[in-house]
């Protein structure tokens, strides 16, 4: 799968702030949240599912990565989504091992594994 998620019984807003903090116990902070469904409802469309799009990132890792390879910057930030489906909190993540794997580059892949691992371990606690 190209994706991680979680479930969880906290409402989205409860479950941001609680992402928000865990994410800053490892050094990630959110550049910005996209509110998906309100920014496509001022746009005219109509989506009624709350859906957030947290851009997140660790600034060392993120000079480590582009100073290896420039390339890495279109995977870069990470995002996290927050939603809803079938009335459950959902929280997930692209995996970063599988959009690095397409530079082909082991030690990108390497560090991608450890910051997936990372996230993962917030998305966890998260939930």
């Amino acid at each position: 799968m190209f994706h991680y998620t979680v479930s969880t019984t906290k409402k989205i807003d409860e479950a941001i702030i609680s992402l928000e903090k865990n994410l800053k116990e490892v050094k990630f902070g959110v550049l910005w949240t996209l509110d998906l469904q309100g920014k496509l409802q001022e746009k005219g469309v109509a989506y009624n599912q709350p859906y957030y799009i947290l851009e997140v990132c660790n600034p060392q890792e993120a000079a480590k990565i582009l100073n290896i390879n420039e390339l890495a910057g279109y995977f870069l930030p990470c995002k996290i989504t927050v939603y809803e489906s079938e009335g459950t909190t959902k929280i997930g993540l692209a995996k970063p091992s599988l959009l690095v794997s397409m530079i082909d580059d082991n030690e990108l892949k390497s560090i991608a594994e450890e910051i997936e691992s990372t996230l993962i371990n917030v998305l966890e606690k998260t939930k």
